[in-house]
């Protein structure tokens, strides 16, 4: 009978994930440093060539009339989400703030691509390299990261408060 018993306990212990709680930390801590070196990448490269950046942003046929701004908020979200994802208190809000961000990019390349004739190019760096498909496939990757992220973090918090 202990035998049983010990064997239900242990078999619904498995059932209740696909990954123990290390597994589901480490894969959060890769989703983090992955946005971390994605965002702060991107920043940097967007500052340090900023003409370069300010000229294709003007050029967009969606957001030209706020290129002005958004040549240092885009930027400076990304440095701010970063930092939120390296500090414990805030990852989960910053994971949202990532994906949020990450389907702004991708709706914005989805409609460059489907709805526009001119396509400017506003990305530094190595993504610079990337079709406008490709990046939108990159993009829905970092997306499906992000959610995997948030789903995987709400699941480590809720066995913390148990």
């Amino acid at each position: 009978m202990t035998k049983i018993l010990k064997m239900e306990t242990t078999m619904n212990k498995k059932s209740k994930g696909w990954f123990s709680d290390k597994t589901k930390r480490t894969i959060v801590d890769i989703i983090i440093y992955l946005y971390v070196l994605l965002f702060l990448y991107a920043a940097t490269s967007k500052l340090m060539e900023y003409d370069k950046f300010q000229l294709q942003i003007s050029k967009s046929p969606i957001i030209t009339d706020y290129a002005y701004i958004l040549v240092w908020m885009v930027p400076a979200l990304e440095i701010i989400i970063s930092i939120m994802l390296i500090i414990n208190r805030t990852v989960m809000l910053g994971l949202y703030a990532a994906f949020g961000l990450m389907s702004l990019f991708t709706a914005y390349i989805y409609t460059i691509l489907n709805f526009t004739d001119s396509i400017p190019c506003s990305c530094g760096g190595v993504l610079e390299k990337l079709g406008w498909t490709e990046h939108l496939i990159f993009n829905i990757a970092f997306i499906a990261l992000a959610l995997i992220g948030i789903l995987m973090q709400a699941k480590i918090i809720e066995k913390k408060a148990t």
